[in-house]
């Protein structure tokens, strides 16, 4: 019975991307022919080379409680690997391994945030920041943007959204669910506002920075002045196509790594023994290991901008990162369609998914009304058929 459940549970949303991925799988259980675009996961396999390090693993005998934070090695495999892709210098007792990068930003919202704490959260965001700034009992600001802006903010919508309450920032470069890239430009003006208020830390979540198609990710705690408050949040699951083996981490400072150590040891202790030792393998490899992935959906992208470009009423930006199009679907509010009207981005989402058999998700979840979300990580052919769907319901 739901009185019975704690304020905290009630107060909590359901996830909108998994939620729709829940209806698609239900109406395939139906028997309908539903093409998925709404979850966020690669359709790869993971890399051969990283499955051969759990094989090892597992045939190494790795079996027994991890250490809380992670295993030394591989702790070492991410030092090295901020110093080479983000140019931050991070010790051992500032690493922390956690199961899957949710858990890390769920991690340093506990530990940081006490009831009445503001959350700004530049929007578009993930859906995941603003429940989890609830489940901390903390309060949420969205910041607003458009696609005219390329869903960025800006300085002075930073600084007007600033109160005395606010104790955290929340940004997300390459972004989910946009596609949007913050380039060191953006960040250092940004970071010029926030060097004013030093009571103020930034969460950098950067689980999609490989993913980029020519504006290389820039790490907002490599600006000198943000690096002691500033907690980088990463992950192996979307670069190595990892969603399931369910490991994330930040490089953070010392006391809040120690905060979030203490906190993890009560909830879920270390995580997975093989998936750690697999995630070294893919740390440590080259980065251009994993390019025909990146190259692969940078071809979707530029399939997904020109078809829907052929649909009166979609306004598109280019997104330089992630696999997500995020185009403005504001035209058809108001319009009717089989007898349906579309008033907002859930009508429209819903209204796809019913009539054309493609599931995407809704803008409001994201913070972003006007749009709707369409991963292109699906193959090209499911591509092509989905938005030709679309394309004859909205005819």
């Amino acid at each position: 019975m739901k009185n019975q459940l704690s304020d905290r549970i009630n107060s909590l949303p359901v996830s909108a991307t998994l939620a729709m991925a829940a209806k698609a799988r239900e109406l395939k259980g139906q028997g309908k022919d539903i093409i998925g675009l709404s979850l966020g996961e690669p359709d790869f396999n993971t890399p051969d080379f990283i499955k051969e390090a759990a094989k090892q693993a597992i045939d190494d005998n790795y079996n027994s409680y991890s250490p809380v934070d992670g295993y030394a090695d591989l702790k070492d495999a991410i030092i090295t690997k901020f110093k080479r892709d983000n140019n931050l210098d991070y010790k051992p007792s500032q690493i922390v391994v956690s199961t899957g990068a949710k858990q890390s930003i769920a991690n340093t919202l506990q530990v940081l945030l006490n009831p009445g704490d503001e959350v700004l959260l530049p929007a578009p965001y993930w859906v995941s920041y603003s429940a989890l700034a609830i489940f901390s009992e903390a309060t949420y600001k969205e910041i607003p943007s458009s696609i005219d802006t390329d869903f960025k903010i800006t300085p002075e919508q930073l600084e007007a959204a600033i109160t005395p309450k606010t104790k955290l920032i929340l940004f997300n470069s390459p972004n989910n669910p946009s596609g949007t890239i913050y380039t060191e430009e953006d960040y250092r003006a940004l970071a010029a506002v926030i060097e004013k208020h030093p009571n103020i830390y930034v969460l950098s979540d950067e689980i999609y920075e490989h993913i980029n198609y020519g504006t290389k990710n820039f790490s907002f705690a490599a600006i000198p002045s943000m690096y002691d408050r500033t907690i980088t949040v990463n992950g192996v699951a979307k670069a190595f196509a990892m969603t399931g083996w369910r490991i994330g981490y930040i490089g953070a400072p010392e006391w809040i790594a120690r905060a979030c150590n203490k906190m993890q040891g009560q909830i879920t202790s270390g995580a997975n023994c093989i998936a750690q030792r697999a995630t070294i393998a893919a740390l440590e490899a080259p980065v251009s290991k994993i390019q025909y992935m990146v190259t692969e959906f940078h071809k979707r992208r530029d399939i997904v901008l020109q078809l829907l470009g052929e649909i009166e009423g979609f306004k598109l930006n280019i997104p330089q990162g992630a696999f997500y199009v995020f185009p403005d679907i504001s035209a058809f509010f108001g319009k009717e369609f089989n007898g349906v009207k579309i008033e907002n981005a859930s009508d429209f989402a819903l209204y796809l998914l019913e009539y054309a058999n493609v599931a995407t998700v809704t803008g409001e979840a994201f913070g972003a009304p006007d749009c709707i979300r369409i991963s292109y990580a699906a193959s090209e052919a499911q591509i092509r058929e989905a938005i030709s769907r679309i394309k004859k319901a909205l005819s």
